[in-house]
């Protein structure tokens, strides 16, 4: 009696999602990504305001280099941007 009651329990939490074995999201890549977008914009906003860069493509590609120099530490630096990636 003791093993179905049990049993019974058990199969109740998995089913109504208290007990979740599937992978969890990755936080903090999304909040990399995040801060990465709003950094590189902020950035490319001062670049142009400043006439450092009047091209906004030149604006981006100097930005994302400063990123990636300033925060060598976060995985999104290590990626390449998608914006400024040059194909053959």
């Amino acid at each position: 009696m003791r093993i179905s009651v049990i049993t019974v329990l058990l199969a109740a939490l998995f089913f109504t999602g208290c007990i979740d074995f599937r992978k969890p999201k990755p936080i903090a890549g999304e909040v990399e990504e995040s801060f990465k977008t709003r950094w590189v914009a902020k950035r490319m906003n001062d670049l142009q305001a400043s006439g450092t860069a009047t091209d906004p493509r030149e604006a981006r590609k100097i930005a994302v280099e400063e990123f990636k120099k300033k925060y060598p530490y976060t995985n999104i630096a290590h990626k390449p941007d998608p914006m400024t990636v040059t194909t053959p």
